[in-house]
């Protein structure tokens, strides 16, 4: 009988070091492992061929891989159109231009490209660039379509040498098409495919690189290794991380050196490596041609820029709000695992473990095997990208595209895994048989899930995420972050309105790429223009889901992935003007707590309800902002923007009834003072100056009180200009408080400085103590606002003792303050002290107790302590003394007394910490610049 599939690896006669293809007649070998596994095959009669054919049966086999990837090459091509723009395409279209230009001489466009752009490689978008010229299109949706056919088509060409490096690993033809559907069929990966042409080029470069590398090492030949070099050096081009491959191979060789016998094998390695390392670098420099003045810096700058990436953005993340920067380590593993299908994960990581415990119980067989040494290098292929980006603390956000050249190997690992559950079931036919019908069916359902989510599967989740819970996944991750449902929503409007031109508040980059008719009849909303829809992925900013209730709502698991939001009665349902009229009566039926252009209503669940009355129907769409403050940098929530401020709540205004509604629903965990503002809306949100602000409060005391009762006691500020600044310590920690009545919008937008001083030098931040403060400069609108005309901030302070406080507007005005010691703290102390002899006696009772020395006088007033305090202490060893002070024989912690004292009922006490070291002597005293010592005592330690 022929042998129409080949025989998996794990068949013991096909171990060893022999790396070929077992057998002849091109490598369709033994019959064993598919006739138990499918007893039914036997009897599948295939049209046009007399029964068994073995001739035929051996030419749909040996082509297998290019009937599937030409299957899905077909799919692609007719279903390619139904897919959104990638944020970055406008990007990378520039990229090409600015490459291009710079090879024809045409100038230096790479000056006009923001940074880092200049860094990312062309070798795939400069064809695209050229395809795009040579067919001579110009318009948007023909240049759409061209890039996302030919981003696909490349990513089967990458699919189809997967199945080849499978077919070469494996002997078995079953197992290659298994990692072959694996490649193609997982969802993220898929959608991109056509979307994203940076991050799915360097992924299929990937497969293709890694299936030359294993050519090259078969075949020892120096064509070969020309070969893998270009390769290795394009896609070094397309991301610097393909670097990665050339060490793996130069290691692969140098063990191959250790290895050789003979003059003649180690030329032929060492010329072989020699090639690789030439090949690579020049088809690198050819192919990019920002680097063709400074090679050296360039890679230098791109290797930096893989760790340390400027792009600022932030994303949710396990239901936290951060930047790039700060993504926890796991960040790529968890997308990782969350967003690959479990069959998938299931068959990888038993892969993974195989080849793990393989490696750990025969390692010597491991290098000197050459299959063994490839699933090795599968594995480091795999783990040490996401192990690189979690330990170097790499800037990472949009899930782990960055990273999807990982699954590369991680679906050759699942293959494997797959085949050694079939091998260890080789006795059980029949179990074996039901694991790859579960294999079969877990591939079908995957296939089921695509087809539902079409176009939109580069937001699949798998069952890991809770999909019981609504809108679970928005609040706990980023989901369509680059808006690839947006042209899905425009298309609906379309049909849903079949007659008329519509005016959309909606990026143009999702209109441009609609065929011609679509474009013509939708129109970007601008400034002033009403419009009849607008467009959000952002639920949060649209509560409740009121208005658009019936128009589209594409969604993925009960999570809403875009709304399209009617902006007058006209376009909504019946079911939501009695919603939005409801609310009416029930907020109008209360005080409100805010009247300004439009009153404001607040009910017990945090709804806020902006009305107003008889609004004109053709007025301005308005933009209603609430930017809370929080009371303490404690009660944050976790999906904080910038530093000490919530995130901002909006939402837009509709019409019912001749009556203007807004509608913001606040979190529960919202607290402390919110500022209330209207702007007019641009495309994307709010633009230019507040139409008005205002000032309420959810907690007591509100910030305007704490003013109010700031001003009561300190004189005013002697500079009109200036800011009345308070300190607080209402929420037991200390704050400023910033307070300007009749502020103008430059008072308001002028940065203010602030420098913090503390009390011991060593608890500033190291970036710091070259200046010796504590920079914490900010801007009004961080912390505050200019609700009403006036300007008002609140802002925390660190929790380590302060010195002195430097604040004020440069060219503006200036304040010094001298925070207070703990009252309760010195109270304390002072009762301690009851009855106790002072260890001297001068203008202060001078106490040493616990390590502190206390200065106590009974009877003071402000200006005891007005004068500046020496301490000098002397250790038993001067080996306890920093570097510096050596030479002085002792430490010197002069202070003002604010800072560690406070005064309280007619009397003053300060509390020093002393050193934790042995100490031989104290001497201290009070001190005037010019005059010198006031009055000063030594105190020797108790013996």
């Amino acid at each position: 009988m022929r042998r129409y599939w080949g025989n998996t690896v794990l068949d013991s006669r096909l171990r060893g070091n022999d790396y070929r293809r077992a057998g002849g007649n091109d490598g369709l070998c033994r019959y064993a492992i598919i006739r138990p596994m499918f007893p039914p095959l036997r009897r599948i009669r295939l049209p046009g061929f007399s029964g068994h054919s073995p001739a035929a049966l051996n030419f749909i086999a040996a082509r297998s891989g290019l009937i599937v990837c030409a299957l899905f090459l077909l799919v692609g091509l007719v279903t390619a159109g139904n897919y959104g723009q990638g944020a970055d395409e406008l990007f990378q279209r520039q990229i090409a231009q600015a490459n291009l230009d710079y090879i024809l001489g045409q100038g230096d466009s790479f000056a006009s490209l923001p940074y880092p752009f200049g860094f990312y490689g062309s070798a795939f978008e400069l064809p695209l660039l050229l395809a795009e010229r040579a067919l001579g299109l110009t318009d948007g949706y023909q240049i759409h379509r061209l890039r996302l056919t030919l981003t696909h088509l490349f990513f089967i060409i990458g699919g189809y040498f997967c199945y080849r490096l499978a077919y070469r690993l494996f002997d078995n033809r079953l197992l290659a098409l298994f990692a072959l559907l694996l490649f193609l069929l997982h969802p993220r990966i898929y959608g991109h495919s056509f979307v994203n042409s940076k991050d799915l080029p360097f992924l299929a470069l990937f497969a293709i690189t890694l299936y030359l590398l294993e050519r090259a090492f078969r075949r020892d030949s120096l064509g070969a290794f020309l070969l893998l070099g270009i390769a290795v050096g394009l896609l070094a081009n397309l991301r610097v991380a393909g670097t990665m491959l050339l060490p793996a191979a130069l290691a692969m060789r140098g063990l191959d050196l250790w290895r050789a016998e003979g003059w003649a094998e180690r030329k032929q390695i060492l010329a072989t490596g020699g090639l690789l390392i030439l090949a690579a670098g020049l088809s690198f420099y050819a192919a990019t041609p920002y680097a063709w003045a400074n090679p050296v810096a360039y890679l230098t700058t791109s290797l930096e820029l893989t760790v340390n990436h400027p792009n600022v953005v932030f994303q949710r993340f396990q239901g936290q709000l951060l930047s790039a920067a700060e993504m926890p380590p796991h960040y790529g593993l968890t997308w990782f695992g969350i967003t690959t299908p479990p069959l998938m994960l299931l068959l990888g990581f038993i892969g993974i473990a195989a080849v793990a415990a393989q490696a750990v119980a025969r390692p010597g067989a491991v290098f000197g095997n050459t299959r063994r040494r490839f699933q090795l290098l599968l594995l480091a292929g795999f783990a040490l990208p996401l192990l690189a980006a979690a330990l170097l603390g790499a800037n990472q956000y949009d899930g782990w595209r960055q990273l999807y050249f990982v699954y590369v190997p991680f679906c050759l690992l699942a293959a494997w895994g797959g085949g050694r559950l079939a091998a260890a079931l080789a006795r059980q036919p029949g179990l074996r048989a039901g694991l790859c019908g579960l294999a079969a069916v877990g591939l079908g359902l995957i296939v089921l899930q695509m087809a539902q989510l079409h176009p939109l599967q580069p937001v699949y989740f798998n069952f890991l995420g809770d999909r019981a819970t609504p809108e679970y996944l928005r609040t706990q991750y980023a989901m369509d972050y680059w808006r690839l449902a947006q042209p899905e929503g425009l298309k609906y409007l379309l049909e849903r309105h079949p007659e008329e031109t519509l005016v959309v508040r909606a990026g143009q980059r999702h209109i441009n790429i609609l065929p011609a008719a679509a474009q013509q009849r939708l129109t970007v909303a601008t400034g002033d223009n009403r419009a009849d829809y607008a467009m959000t992925k952002d639920p949060k900013s649209y509560q409740p889901d009121l208005a658009f209730n019936s128009p589209y709502r594409r969604r993925l698991y009960d999570n809403t992935l875009i709304a399209l939001r009617p902006l007058d009665a006209a376009r909504m349902t019946d079911a939501a003007i009695a919603a939005y009229r409801e609310i009416y009566r029930a907020a109008t039926a209360g005080e409100p707590i805010l009247r300004a252009d439009y009153e404001v209503y607040i009910d017990d669940s945090k709804r806020l309800t902006f009305v107003q009355e008889n609004c004109p129907a053709d007025g301005p769409d308005l933009w209603f902002g609430v930017e809370p403050i929080p009371p303490d940098p404690e009660s944050l929530p976790h999906y904080f923007r910038q530093p000490g401020r919530y995130a901002p709540f909006h939402n837009q205004r509709v019409q019912v009834d001749g009556v203007c509604l807004a509608v913001i629903q606040l979190p529960a965990d919202v607290g402390g003072d919110l500022i209330l503002s209207q702007r007019r809306l641009g495309r994307f949100g709010p633009e230019g100056l507040p139409l008005w602000e205002g000032l309420i409060s959810l907690s007591q005391p509100g910030l305007r009180e704490l003013i109010d009762r700031g001003r009561q006691s300190p004189q005013p500020p002697a500079n009109p200009e200036a800011f009345a600044v308070f300190l607080d310590r209402e929420a037991g920690r200390h704050r400023l408080l910033y307070a300007k009545a009749d502020c103008s919008q430059a008072e308001y937008e002028t940065p203010v400085f602030l420098h913090i001083y503390p009390a011991r030098p060593e608890d500033l931040p190291p970036a710091a103590r070259a200046v010796n403060f504590d920079n914490r400069d900010f801007s009004l609108d961080i912390y505050g606002g200019r609700p009403g005309g006036e300007c008002v901030a609140i802002v925390p302070l660190p929790d380590y003792p302060i010195g002195e406080i430097r604040t004020g507007q440069i060219g503006r005005w200036e304040e010094l303050i001298y925070p207070s010691a703990n009252l309760d703290r010195l109270s304390a102390d002072y009762r301690a002290l009851a009855g106790l002899a002072p260890a001297a006696r001068d203008a202060f009772d001078l106490h040493w107790r616990d390590n502190r020395l206390i200065y106590l006088r009974e009877t003071c007033a402000a200006a005891d302590t007005a004068a500046g305090f020496f301490l000098h202490i002397i250790p038993e060893d001067t080996a306890d003394l920093p570097e510096e002070r050596r030479d002085y024989g002792f430490v010197n912690r002069d202070f003002a007394f604010a800072w560690w004292g406070g005064h309280f009922d007619g009397k003053c006490l300060a509390a020093v910490p002393l050193p934790d070291y042995p100490i031989k002597a104290i001497r201290t005293g009070q001190f005037r610049p010019g005059p010198g010592p006031l009055w000063a005592v030594e105190l020797a330690a108790e013996r």
